[in-house]
């Protein structure tokens, strides 16, 4: 029906989350209205950001250098360290501008039913980096799920002699949320109002 590179676009926008047969057509269409300049531009963003993006070797967060500009940057407060779940996280706690310490990125959230154990989260990397560092303060900034309790609740278990206060953010944000759609209000409160992980 369509012609062979339209039909590929189509299945191209496809892979993304989200996006059906019908949002995927519009797209494509919406494609061929650009002008060359834009096409070229979309096309070498898409290129660029798999070739340079990358992790920083410290906090596992995105980056185009081996240290993320929030890791290489010298006036944070060394002292407290935020784990979060995913690159978007640490996003959304820079966009409020209330947290001035360092983060670490795992690779999801630990869930048994789902096959995802805590090796498969590198939480040797945090537990590494905890040892070595000199951070005062743990901050779980996780979704409030049953993953979100499993992996603080076994973060808690694994620094407990490392004597570091770990705290969680509170519950302003709604069970089963995903972080990024949580307005920055409520996110701004669940942090300044963390607990400590019992």
């Amino acid at each position: 029906m369509y012609p062979k590179s339209l039909k590929n676009l189509i299945e191209s926008f496809k892979f993304m989350p989200g996006v059906g047969e019908k949002t995927a057509e519009r797209m494509a269409f919406s494609v061929i209205e650009l002008d060359d300049e834009k096409v070229d531009f979309f096309s070498n963003s898409i290129i660029e950001i798999k070739k340079k993006l990358r992790r920083c070797t410290l906090c596992n967060s995105l980056t185009e250098s081996e240290l993320c500009d929030i890791c290489s940057n010298k006036l944070r407060d060394e002292s407290v360290l935020c784990v979060v779940e995913d690159p978007k996280s640490v996003i959304l706690f820079e966009r409020l501008g209330i947290f001035n310490g360092f983060y670490h990125v795992l690779n999801g959230l630990i869930s048994p039913l789902d096959g995802i154990n805590p090796e498969d989260i590198e939480l040797d990397r945090l537990i590494d980096r905890i040892r070595n560092g000199n951070f005062k303060e743990i901050i779980l900034a996780f979704k409030p799920s049953i993953e979100g309790e499993t992996t603080s609740l076994y973060i808690k278990k694994i620094i407990d002699d490392l004597n570091v206060s770990v705290t969680k953010i509170a519950s302003g944000v709604p069970m089963g949320a995903d972080m990024e759609y949580i307005d920055a209000i409520t996110l701004e409160r669940a942090l300044s109002d963390r607990k400590n992980v019992e």
